[in-house]
């Protein structure tokens, strides 16, 4: 049962991959006029010779067909072409920044997901009371901060409260690792926080649902203790909701530090695509769009999974 779930959840990824790949791969053939010249944009120093090599260098000048085969057998490859403005390959630029956005949104998503689990508990438990109105306030504020102001806001009370701290920027952990996790600090925090409020208020509200069911009366009738009720019976089912906003959420924490990096001024891959898109460096946003979009559908099978793991009542079909 579960082999065949997983056969067919992986089949039908192929079909939203290769969808993907089209969209990706139309994006420069769609573009109305000379694809090359766009990309080229202000730069008026190269000769027709040279407009017309670099055409032949990306494949323009062949059946769109023969284009998107070529550079689909390619990318299966782990070969998504060269960087038109540096030359080197653009899996080479995406390995050098990718480490750095995978180690701030998984530090972002640990924070998370470990403090909204404590506070969605609580603010459940404590519901109409003082404390629950106070976490709910704080909860509704995280939600609806943008993570450019939140940035912002966090450089310039550091720059007046602690202007020694070195919050801006990017050092190689094995270079120094107290600037490193220094320097990660504000952007981590400007990252989780709009996913902290939000996953717990989904939990808050999962688990209200959960404390009314019949089993959950008969648990406390049993003479059950209450935190065995809360954390052995109810928590586990309110998970489940919770586990499908993760998998969301991981995409929207990916968008999220594309602005942050620029914020905090860490080149990942954020800043590398922003870059790419100034530059009209076109095949290097092809290449980063298909890999972010493939970690995007992955992360969903896995949220898929495991939401699978936590319900038995869900059926792998």
């Amino acid at each position: 049962m579960m082999l065949s779930f997983l056969a067919k959840r992986s089949l039908e990824l192929v079909f939203v991959l290769f969808g993907v790949s089209v969209l990706v791969f139309l994006m420069i053939r769609l573009i109305p006029g000379d694809a090359v010249q766009i990309m080229l944009g202000a730069n008026t120093e190269i000769t027709p010779e040279g407009l017309a090599a670099l055409r032949e260098k990306l494949g323009l000048n062949q059946p769109i067909l023969v284009q998107y085969w070529n550079w689909l057998s390619a990318a299966l490859r782990g070969d998504l072409g060269q960087s038109i403005w540096t030359g080197r390959p653009i899996s080479e630029e995406i390995l050098q920044r990718l480490p750095i956005t995978l180690e701030l949104t998984l530090l972002s998503l640990i924070i998370a997901i470990g403090l909204a689990i404590p506070v969605g508990v609580l603010t459940a438990y404590w519901r109409n009371s003082s404390a629950e109105y106070l976490i709910r306030f704080f909860s509704i504020t995280g939600v609806t901060l943008p993570s450019f102001w939140l940035g912002t806001l966090l450089i310039f009370l550091v720059f007046k409260l602690a202007p020694g701290w070195q919050s801006l920027g990017y050092v190689p952990f094995n270079q120094d690792p107290w600037g490193h996790l220094s320097r990660l600090v504000l952007p981590v925090i400007t990252l989780s926080l709009p996913m902290l409020a939000g996953l717990g208020r989904v939990l808050r509200s999962s688990l209200l649902d959960v404390l009314n069911q019949d089993y959950i009366r008969t648990a406390r009738a049993k003479g059950l203790p209450e935190r065995v009720v809360l954390y052995k019976h109810a928590l586990r089912n309110a998970l489940i909701p919770l586990v499908t906003v993760i998998g969301i959420q991981v995409g929207y924490l990916f968008g999220g530090a594309i602005v942050v990096e620029q914020v905090f001024a860490i080149p990942g891959m954020g800043r590398l695509i922003l870059g790419a898109i100034n530059e009209r460096n076109y095949p290097l946003i092809q290449g980063a769009i298909l890999l972010v979009t493939t970690a995007f559908v992955l992360i969903n099978l896995v949220v898929d999974l495991i939401y699978a793991k936590l319900d038995p009542r869900v059926e792998y079909a």
